[in-house]
């Protein structure tokens, strides 16, 4: 069906513009309105800078202040469709709670009201082609500048002026009408006229994603006595239905608390409409009372329109908040919380794509994810169970008793659980950091990336221990079996305390521990030929034996010093202060392996 509809809808338009000229005009207008809130849209995503995001992540810890988000912020974006789809990503990614994603959504279509008001009010009262022009010519210029700030500008000025410049070519080509044909015969009266224009406006909106261009589209038919006001109102309720498509096609791609949102966007904007329609005549009549207490005129009807948009989602958002808390829980029970696959990405989706700071926490959760799968993949491999190493106090004495072998299958295990998350945070990390960011940005993500890598690294050493570690850990062999449990312990221990690390509230962390375990590592990784020379002077260890343990601790190492390296570029975030600070307190890395020799295993 899909494939027809292109064909269909271009065919569609050129034996419109073939039967009334007209036509092109507004085609044209609709057009260029819907290429200005696009470049309205990149205007503000390049001059906010992640502002919107950061303060849409601030506003939303109350209802109040969701729904005042919602409204400010879709009142100066005029898209709606923006504010959703920026709500559904951080909903996704759990920067949000569902209560105050759906406080911004109600919000939304409040500050969506505005556009009504710009258009009967502005639009249709002054030449605003004529403010058009100049706003085009001038963001050329800046639009062609390297600062992101001066782009962002250039494109937010040319995404008004080509708004301006749509509303005007609607306004002319229905205005032509009025000499060729007068649309205003289909008029429908009654309950059918409502049903039919309503479902008219739906259609119209979903076809064009935006209720911003059906409303303007309507106001100016309205303006030009192309439609009647009742059915006016009736398509103006309309475009509130569908405009719910925007947040349904956003939520496609996202978890289950984006479908939440859209849903709660759905019932938000029908239950409104189906209340609106219910209640058309007293409704009608406020307009009327409040349009006077204006000083709007009987019969400027584009204005009261705009009264009348407002009304009914004032109404809508009355309805609605009251019941929020039971919407909360329907809105759970029909979406629940879904037995995520681990082998599969959680937090990394198209949902999060658009929007750096959402991919970045995105990009940080899924490492934690990351870390817990290979978390449990390393301990296995050890022969050793992942809890109770997280129970544990006394990890050397847990291993001595850990001689039962672990079923695993590293490879598959590997393949299941690491390389595909592993696969996904380097696609998104290298999709962002080719885009235009920050350069601080970029260099985050990157290191993100890095730590990606080092954790696999730890696991694939790991895989080349698993091996010997059946071999000489499940039944007693005498000293082999000794040296083996002490690289056992000293990998599950970092394991151990890196979980810790994460659980430890970011402003009580601390690099010290990390220096110090590093150089412990290092330490150890100098004595462990020694410690086997002597082994083997006094025979009790064989030279077989001997060499296959100093490769296996070669891989033992790299992994602590992977795993090391991993926690401190994840968990270590710190000013130049604390740095500073830290580093006059902290030993020098020299002074840590003499300090630590007297205390070194020979």
């Amino acid at each position: 069906m899909r494939r027809f509809f292109l064909p269909v809808a271009l065919g569609a338009l050129i034996f419109a513009f073939w039967l009334n000229p007209s036509v092109q005009d507004i085609a044209a207008g609709v057009a260029i309105f819907l290429f200005g809130m696009l470049m309205l849209e990149d205007g503000f995503r390049l001059l906010s800078g992640g502002l919107l995001e950061r303060i849409l992540q601030a506003s939303t810890r109350s209802t109040p202040r969701a729904v005042l988000f919602g409204t400010v912020s879709t009142a100066l974006l005029q898209s709606s469709s923006l504010v959703s789809v920026i709500t559904i990503s951080f909903l996704s990614t759990g920067l949000i709670s569902l209560i105050g994603g759906v406080g911004v959504i109600f919000g939304a279509n409040i500050g969506t009201t505005t556009g009504a008001w710009l258009v009967a009010g502005l639009g249709l009262k002054v030449n605003i082609a004529a403010f058009a022009m100049p706003m085009i010519a001038l963001s050329i210029v800046l639009v062609f500048q390297k600062a992101k700030p001066l782009r962002g500008i250039g494109y937010a000025l040319a995404g008004m002026g080509f708004l301006f410049l749509g509303i005007h070519y609607m306004k002319v080509g229905f205005d032509s009408f009025n000499d060729e044909i007068d649309l205003a015969r289909f008029a429908m009266e009654g309950v059918a006229g409502l049903v039919v224009f309503s479902l008219i406006g739906a259609v119209a909106t979903v076809i064009m994603q935006s209720s911003h261009a059906t409303m303007t589209l309507i106001i100016t038919a309205l303006a030009a006595g192309q439609i009647t006001y009742d059915n006016a109102l009736a398509l103006a309720i309309g475009a509130n239905i569908g405009t719910t498509i925007t947040a349904i096609i956003g939520a496609l791609s996202a978890n289950f608390q984006g479908k939440r949102l859209a849903l709660a966007h759905f019932i938000f904007n029908t239950l409104t409409a189906f209340v609106a329609l219910v209640l058309i005549v007293p409704l009608r009549e406020l307009v009327d009372w409040i349009s006077a207490a204006l000083g709007i005129g009987a019969a400027d009807y584009a204005l009261k329109l705009a009264v009348f948009h407002s009304v009914f989602n004032l109404l809508g958002l009355a309805l609605m908040l009251p019941a929020l808390t039971p919407l909360i829980e329907f809105l759970t029970r029909r979406f629940p919380r879904p037995r995520l696959d681990i082998s599969e990405p959680h937090f990394l989706s198209d949902a999060v794509d658009a929007f750096p700071e959402t991919l970045e926490a995105a990009l940080r959760k899924e490492l934690v994810h990351l870390y817990e799968n290979a978390a449990g993949i390393l301990l296995k491999g050890l022969n050793l169970n992942q809890q109770q190493v997280y129970d544990s106090e006394d990890i050397p004495a847990l291993v001595r008793a850990s001689r039962e072998a672990v079923e695993i299958d590293m490879d598959a295990a590997y393949e299941q659980r690491i390389k595909t998350l592993y696969a996904a945070i380097v696609d998104y990390a290298t999709h962002i950091g080719s885009d235009d960011q920050h350069p601080e940005r970029i260099e985050r993500i990157h290191a993100l990336r890095d730590v990606a890598s080092d954790i696999v690294q730890a696991v694939k050493s790991v895989k080349h221990l698993r091996k010997n570690i059946l071999h000489h850990t499940t039944a007693e062999r005498g000293a082999v079996t000794g040296i083996y449990d002490d690289l056992r312990a000293e990998i599950a221990r970092i394991v151990a305390e890196i979980r810790l690390l994460g659980q430890t509230p970011p402003e009580q962390r601390s690099a010290l521990w990390l220096d110090q375990e590093r150089a412990t590592v290092e330490d150890r990784a100098r004595h462990t030929t020694q410690k086997v020379d002597a082994l083997i002077r006094a025979r009790h260890l064989s030279a077989a034996d001997a060499t296959s343990f100093l490769n296996d601790s070669g891989y033992a190492f790299a992994a602590m010093r992977d795993l090391i390296e991993a926690a401190r570029s994840f968990y270590i975030e710190r000013d130049p202060a604390i740095a500073a600070v830290e580093h006059l307190v902290s030993l020098d890395l020299e002074e840590m392996h003499e300090t630590l020799k007297g205390d070194a295993p020979p």
